[in-house]
């Protein structure tokens, strides 16, 4: 299945803090409930492209599982979730942390820091009915060929029923949008030069799908200036 759904989705829906681990180690809590944040979906990248990084930012990978939506849905019950999943695709959601860090600091929202151009690379998408357990897959990333994050999806605090239940009861999911379901631990930098290879396997170590992509500098449009204190 191709990843047409690009041109046709209206928003990127991203949790937070998802795996335990991965909250511990930027120094956050567990949420006691699902949350989230929007990307536009002008930041998609094909995988095969490039991730331009801006002057000045510190660029983190935090690879995730992706899923599909496949028909609008409001207030969706957990019970009927997986009917309203079209399939599931391997994606990074590229992060400016030095730039989130400081508009966190100053109280402000993340939107900048998650919504540059080509922030969130994306491969093929497999249907629904090939992942016949979405909870029970390897999600891996190597930069440069050293594996950086290799995680569990069962090691979600929040699995994906759950996770279309809270989000389709604050706003419609509708169909093409792509909801992330978070990222095992092991963020870190990405600068450009580097190569990143990801990939998706199942409980037996079949590679289901993978992504890769170089990082590139980017010589125009926004540049990070940390405050001077």
């Amino acid at each position: 299945m191709a990843s047409n759904f690009i041109q046709t989705g209206k928003k990127i829906v991203a949790i937070g803090r998802n795996y335990a681990a991965h909250a511990k180690e930027l120094g956050n809590k567990p949420p006691k409930e699902p949350f989230f944040f929007l990307k536009p979906t002008s930041s998609y990248v094909p995988s095969g492209g490039k991730v331009e990084i801006p002057r000045g930012i510190v660029a983190h990978h935090e690879v995730e599982l992706g899923l599909v939506i496949g028909k609008k849905g409001r207030d969706i019950p957990a019970a009927q979730a997986d009917s309203y999943v079209a399939g599931y695709t391997l994606a990074v959601d590229m992060t400016a942390r030095n730039l989130q860090n400081k508009v966190r600091k100053a109280g402000l929202p993340w939107s900048s820091a998650k919504g540059f151009d080509t922030f969130t690379p994306i491969g093929q998408v497999l249907l629904n009915k090939d992942i016949p357990d979405p909870h029970n897959l390897r999600l891996s990333l190597a930069i440069n060929g050293e594996i950086k994050q290799d995680g569990s999806t069962g090691d979600m605090i929040f699995r994906i029923p759950q996770l279309i239940e809270h989000v389709s009861s604050i706003m419609t999911l509708e169909e093409g949008d792509l909801l992330l379901t978070g990222t095992p631990e092991g963020v870190g930098p990405v600068e450009p030069g580097d190569k990143v290879l990801c990939a998706l396997k199942d409980a037996q170590g079949k590679e289901l799908l993978k992504l890769e992509f170089d990082a590139i500098r980017r010589d125009q449009g926004y540049q990070f200036v940390p405050d001077l204190e």
